[in-house]
């Protein structure tokens, strides 16, 4: 009789270390995905700021009212102005797929960008001019 109650007892542990696994085993899948989501997340936020921060610094620079479209580079983004109308520009930038656009006017032969700030859509009709040539 005492050796029937040591293999119930014996297979008592071996059921809760094999649940015991069980319960580990997912909650570890449940970190490595919530991981990955949490470093996809990480990444397009710096990525935004990053085309945030190029957008200033387009915004920054100097323009000639002159020419149609016009393009700036540095380290890996490029910052173009497009000018729509003969009062209206679009100032566009853009790092890898994000793009990011701020409407400006040209008064008295100058440049001033919106004080509303830039947008994450395109602002045009037009889808064309809205791209980085």
């Amino acid at each position: 009789m005492n050796r029937q109650r040591g293999m119930s007892s014996l297979a008592l542990v071996l059921l809760l270390l094999v649940l015991g696994t069980l319960i580990l085993t997912g909650l570890n899948q449940q970190l490595t995905t919530f991981s990955a989501l949490v470093g996809g997340e990480s990444r397009s936020l710096q990525q935004q700021a990053y085309v945030q921060s190029a957008l200033e610094w387009g915004r920054v620079q100097s323009w000639s009212p002159g020419p149609e479209v016009q393009c700036k580079k540095a380290p890996a983004r490029q910052v173009c102005l497009r000018r729509l109308s003969e009062t209206a520009v679009l100032l566009i930038a853009g790092v890898n797929d994000l793009l990011l656009w701020r409407s400006g006017e040209i008064v008295d032969g100058k440049i001033r960008f919106s004080p509303h700030g830039w947008s994450d859509f395109c602002p045009l009709k037009e889808r064309s001019l809205c791209q980085l040539p």
